[in-house]
């Protein structure tokens, strides 16, 4: 008996029915059986299912003898289903990759939950979407089960009949099963969840549920959408039977209202010719299954089920166009406020700029004011280390105030204390640029750190890449950049490559990257400390993985490595460390695994580690693909892996300013099985690679002595001679306590 019954109703979907059953195939847990079920396609389908069936074992097809509707698919394929459990993929969707694994782990830890509910991300035709609404729900389910008496919460988790994980034995005994026409899903997801002693969450994107341009049945106005009715009378007559779920009935009875209103108010489900009638059958329904103890919630919704028990459709369309203009009229009202308190903010800052500049203050700001950060966060330890008499003010956003550190003065963007403090200054910190809404004043010195070595193309380079730059305004981008006075740099690749991205009137100073002063300076005690920040286990060996953003795919997450696969491969005392590029960090690349690897234990997802330096001295070996984050590593002298699979891609996609497989760091990777080789082999931390990486601080390491911030300050700040780079080897820290083991 398999682990898992996957059912897959198959109806019209020829071109992406390969896609949807690659998914499920390609899995790396295979203890499953596909039940396909044919629901009289006219097309291509039966064809392509009776191909693949020849092909794969656990392939099963039915052919229904008559089209019976997507509800009952769904119900022959489970009379045919024998898995411990039921899980239902609709046939233009896919599964992500590891996903079987994950829900195999998930149900093992959770010792058999009668439902394992998890998460999904939308594909559109234009490319992927966000994080789902039900991704924060997951997440605080935490490891434990649940039933909804007391979390009622997770009933407003997305309806569908996909996203879950059923125990057959407990689908089978409630006899539950779809009904025919649309909304099918809505009354068994809700009777089940009811009906769950222990339910069970996943945080890891599933599905890729995609958005057809065109073809959608939920998204084709007409009549059919009036099934949700029968729906949901189905759904409380069953519960009129059960007394002992009367518990139930007001949280599913203001459920059942939302949705009907939800499609009341969709242009592309109900059409205007039948929103009275729609109307109508919602108040109907109101007035025979209004229970006990029904307390409509707040807000525009809670105001919509007040209206029902009164209000004929006429009223109900006057309020509703009411509090659509007021939507209206809020929105230009913002835009007022908006503008009002711009215009405030260039009166604060031309008021303070008649004074005079202050030659004791400097502004810092990092990464679009994230915090403490960077470069920035170096010069300003130093300054205050050697020049304590020059006040040092973060600029700092709103969100990010409770993480910063105690003792920093800070000011908020926008705010008249932010305005006073920027015309004041005489030292502008920053790596990246200042808004354009403040003028550099005469003798005020603006310091570009920027965020590293640039490998791909960036600012002005970017005109020849129209995928890339999509977003980047880099007129006003070099527009803002005309008011640098210094631009820092770590080699003289990043020199040249400054001035020619930023072709404007800036003095470059090779004064190296300050962020790595710790990383040239730090010693056996850093990195234990970093070691045991992020919870490894002692002696083992960490291997850092650091995958960066890509521009040929919208949102810029692409997953190259199978994570699960590689921490299984490493084996025993190694951990895999993995650190997503800052932009991924609150998309879907998370959601896709790496959430619910961190949970189990697989991995540490270091991606929110404020300082990005602890990271690396953590690590033994860091394998990256195209991060710049390798530049500022190599500092460790400790080994690189280039992982570089996609590198015509990227390359031709963004553009780079050298091949970085041809003057590697260390060995490059085309596929995984030469990345799993590398580390099986040991080859990793061979004679070859320490050989390309001394080639390469050499050329990339060449200012970064461990002095840079000191230099910062002593030149810029107090007026000093810059100390000189010293001669001979550089200084490096011990090498990472891991052990160099090779992968099992």
């Amino acid at each position: 008996m398999p682990r898992f019954s996957i059912i897959v109703p198959v109806f019209k979907v020829q071109g992406f029915l390969r896609e949807c059953l690659d998914s499920v195939l390609g899995q790396s847990y295979g203890d499953f059986e596909l039940i396909a079920v044919d629901d009289r396609s006219p097309d291509g389908c039966p064809a392509i299912l009776d191909d693949y069936a020849e092909r794969d074992a656990r392939v099963r097809v039915l052919h229904l003898p008559e089209n019976v509707g997507l509800g009952r698919a769904r119900n022959a394929g489970l009379e045919q289903a024998s898995g411990d459990y039921v899980l239902f993929l609709d046939s233009d969707d896919s599964y992500t990759p590891g996903l079987l694994a994950a829900v195999a782990a998930r149900l093992e830890g959770a010792e058999d939950p009668d439902i394992l509910v998890f998460d999904h991300v939308r594909t559109h035709w234009w490319g992927r979407g966000g994080r789902s609404t039900a991704a924060d729900l997951l997440a605080a389910a935490g490891t434990d089960t649940f039933r909804v008496r007391e979390h009622p919460e997770y009933l407003h988790l997305f309806l569908v009949a996909w996203n879950k994980a059923y125990r057959r034995e407990f689908f089978l005994e409630h006899e539950l099963r779809y009904a025919p026409g649309l909304y099918e899903d809505a009354p068994v997801t809700y009777r089940s969840m009811v009906l769950a002693d222990r339910i069970a969450c996943l945080e890891r994107i599933g599905v890729e549920y995609r958005q057809r341009r065109q073809g959608a049945i939920t998204k084709t106005p007409g009549r059919r959408h009036f099934d949700i009715f029968p729906q949901y009378e189905g759904l409380f007559a069953f519960l009129q039977e059960r007394p002992d779920l009367a518990w139930a009935r007001p949280l599913l009875f203001e459920r059942a209202l939302d949705h009907m209103l939800f499609v009341l108010a969709r242009e592309d489900r109900v059409r205007p010719a039948d929103r009275p009638a729609f109307y109508r059958e919602i108040r109907s329904f109101h007035a025979r299954r209004l229970p006990e103890g029904f307390t409509p919630p707040p807000g525009w919704r809670g105001t919509e089920m007040r209206l029902l028990a009164t209000a004929p459709y006429a009223s109900y369309a006057v309020a509703r166009g009411l509090r659509d203009l007021r939507e209206v009229a809020g929105k230009g009202k913002r835009r007022v406020t908006r503008a009002v308190s711009q215009r405030a903010g260039r009166a604060w800052y031309t008021a303070g700029s008649k004074l005079p500049l202050d030659p004791r203050l400097a502004v810092y700001s990092a990464f679009s004011h994230r915090g403490v950060l960077g470069d920035p966060a170096a010069i300003h330890a130093k300054a205050r280390e050697i020049a304590p008499d020059i006040r040092g003010v973060w600029v700092v956003r709103e969100d990010a105030v409770d993480e910063l550190p105690d003792g920093i003065e800070f000011v908020t963007p926008g705010s008249r204390r932010y305005h006073e403090v920027m015309a004041r200054a005489t030292y502008w910190v920053n790596n990246v640029n200042w808004p354009g809404t403040l003028t550099k004043r005469p003798g005020s010195v603006h310091i570009q750190t920027h965020q590293g070595t640039p490998l791909k193309y960036m600012a002005a380079d970017l005109l020849t890449k129209p995928g890339a730059r999509h977003g980047f305004d880099v007129p006003k981008m070099l527009w803002r950049a005309d008011r640098w006075d210094y631009s820092l740099v770590a080699n003289r690749h990043s020199e040249l490559v400054w001035e020619r991205a930023y072709p404007c009137h800036f003095t470059s100073l090779r004064t190296g990257s300050p962020r790595n002063d710790r990383l040239v300076t730090a010693g056996p005690a850093a990195t234990e400390a970093a070691r045991a920040r992020l919870g490894v286990p002692a002696g083992h060996t960490v291997v850092l993985y650091a995958p960066t953003r890509r521009d040929y795919r919208r949102g810029g997450h692409v997953d190259r490595i199978d994570l699960a696969r590689l921490a299984a491969d490493l084996g025993a005392g190694h951990t895999l460390v993995v650190r997503l590029h800052p932009s991924l960090a609150k998309g879907t690349a998370r959601g896709a695994g790496l959430a619910d690897l961190h949970r189990r234990g697989v991995l540490i997802d270091a991606t929110d580690e404020p300082h990005v330096e602890d990271v690396m001295l953590a690590a033994d070996v860091l394998v990256t693909d195209y991060s710049a984050l390798m530049f500022d590593y190599a500092n460790l002298d400790r080994p690189i892996v280039v992982h570089a699979d996609d590198w015509g891609a990227y390359a031709a996609s963004r553009g780079a300013y050298f091949d970085i497989t041809a003057e590697a760091p260390g060995h490059v990777a085309c596929s995984y099985r030469e990345l799993a080789w590398l580390f099986a082999s040991g080859a990793w931390r061979d004679g070859e690679s320490e050989r390309l990486r001394a080639g390469f601080r050499e050329r990339f390491c060449e200012f970064d002595d461990g002095l840079a911030a000191e230099r910062v300050v002593r030149t810029l700040m107090l007026g000093e001679r810059m100390p000189e780079h010293p001669d001979g080897a550089r200084r490096v820290p011990a090498p990472a306590t891991g052990r160099a083991h090779s992968m099992r």
